[in-house]
């Protein structure tokens, strides 16, 4: 039993996923105190308002903080925009690269007149009618 949980926590998948929560988790708190420190009080430059934290609006008796939700939802957008430019960009043209000239089926190949995908035994295209070359 011990032994098919060393397996199981030392499997690449679950290795690579605690390091990503890490390291997700340092990433987020960089963005967390450089929205606090220097995007807000930029942003308060331009709109008056220097910290978002502070910013409440009341109704009634009640008080609505407006200004930590803002503060959270501009986190969270450098965050989504960091990650899809900095990870989700690259490993696409990662794998548009590697797919790129690769034929995933070892029983289809391309017609080298039409480019069209035809069996891999066939010697004639059924697309163009083009005899092709055995290889």
């Amino acid at each position: 039993m011990l032994n098919g949980f060393k397996k199981f926590i030392l499997r690449g998948n679950v290795v690579d996923l605690a390091v990503g929560i890490v390291i997700g988790a340092a990433f987020n708190s960089v963005v967390q105190e450089f929205v606090k420190g220097i995007f807000t009080p930029f942003l308060g430059i331009i709109g008056g308002i220097p910290d978002f934290s502070h910013f409440s609006v009341h109704v009634g008796k009640s008080t609505i903080l407006v200004g930590e939700f803002l503060n959270a939802l501009i986190s969270f957008l450098i965050v989504a925009t960091a990650i899809y430019f900095f990870v989700v960009v690259p490993m696409n043209k990662l794998k548009d690269l590697s797919a790129k000239g690769k034929n995933t089926d070892p029983t289809m190949k391309s017609c080298q007149f039409c480019f069209s995908e035809i069996p891999a035994k066939a010697t004639r295209c059924p697309q163009c009618t083009s005899k092709l070359e055995e290889k």
